[in-house]
């Protein structure tokens, strides 16, 4: 077997980072083929405290400061510091299953063409309505065909959670670009496989991840996906998944169906079935995870959140990186 190395960006994940760290150590794998590289944004909250505790007691984890704060460099710090064969991106929101890293290990020996490899995300959740935002993140109608995230089956993908990949894939593509707030793992996956690699899910294995506990946090991370995605567009001068233009086309037909209304007031024939089907599909789906009144709705209330803020964002993604040409900022 050969040396993983594992990278945990991080910044003020003072309630999360001791248990992800444990998990990484306690994975099947020799501890002397491992090593743990925590790269911290200036934390302020009491984690950096915490990382020197672990230190203490823990000679596979190293700490390295990432002064920019954003997860982009703070990957490209880790890879740059690692001494693996294989590089596992870790998120400090998560904690993995025993075999998380050994599967994937395997996969990675076994299919040269393999050159990134993840597993299963399971939403874990702090409280009932992160319980229910985590079952509209697990549902196909939430998140459409990110299978890594509704576990539809193993086998090639476009892209994984939790990645571990083979260290001189770096050498041929390039690390993180470090402009994307967002969506670092869709544009390196998107040049990987350009580059001629594949990436593989497997359902052997997985971790618990923990969702944004509220509604508004849930908007603004998929506002910044929709957001960001847009100038991986432009960047790359291609629409690199069509699931992406979903959310895009809901937010364009609601403004549409409120503008019309304002001008014929009503809501037109057409408008008024869409709207019902949306409707439906969501309650369809919601009733799946639960038959309490109050779940389903906040369920549903997810859904909704998880298209409007994606398509809101790509849509102002497209005014400041293709109409306005701005370039990216990380202010």
């Amino acid at each position: 077997m050969k040396k993983v190395s594992v990278v945990i960006p991080c910044r003020n994940e003072k309630d999360f980072i001791e248990a992800c760290i444990e998990s990484v150590a306690a994975a099947d794998y020799p501890e002397e083929l491992l090593e743990i590289i925590v790269c911290d944004g200036m934390s302020d909250d009491g984690t950096a405290a915490i990382l020197e505790n672990i230190c203490k007691r823990l000679p596979i984890l190293k700490v390295v400061i990432n002064e920019k704060k954003i997860t982009p460099v703070a990957r490209n710090i880790g890879i740059k510091n690692s001494t693996g064969e294989y590089i596992l991106i870790f998120d400090a929101h998560a904690e993995m299953a025993p075999g998380y890293i050994i599967e994937n290990v395997m996969i990675l020996e076994s299919h040269p063409e393999v050159w990134c490899s993840g597993g299963l995300w399971k939403n874990c959740y702090t409280n009932n309505l992160s319980k229910n935002i985590a079952r509209a993140m697990s549902s196909s109608f939430g998140v459409g065909n990110a299978y890594f995230r509704t576990g539809r089956g193993s086998g090639y993908t476009d892209t994984v959670g939790m990645p571990m990949y083979r260290k001189e894939v770096f050498s041929k593509t390039g690390l993180f670009d470090e402009a994307l707030i967002r969506n670092q793992d869709d544009e390196f996956n998107y040049r990987l496989e350009k580059a001629g690699g594949r990436i593989w899910l497997t359902l052997d294995t997985s971790v618990n991840y923990y969702v944004r506990p509220s509604w508004r946090k849930l908007f603004r991370q998929y506002y910044e996906y929709g957001y960001w995605k847009v100038y991986v567009n432009r960047k790359h001068r291609a629409v690199t998944t069509l699931r992406q233009l979903v959310p895009l086309f809901f937010v364009i037909f609601l403004a549409q169906s409120v503008i019309q209304s304002f001008i014929i007031w009503r809501v037109s024939n057409f408008n008024l079935f869409v709207l019902l089907l949306y409707v439906a599909i969501s309650l369809g789906s919601a009733v799946k995870f639960s038959n309490n009144p109050k779940d389903v709705l906040q369920i549903m209330y997810s859904f909704f959140l998880l298209h409007f803020s994606y398509g809101c964002g790509y849509a102002k993604g497209i005014l400041d990186f293709l109409l306005l040409r701005r370039k990216p900022s990380v202010n």
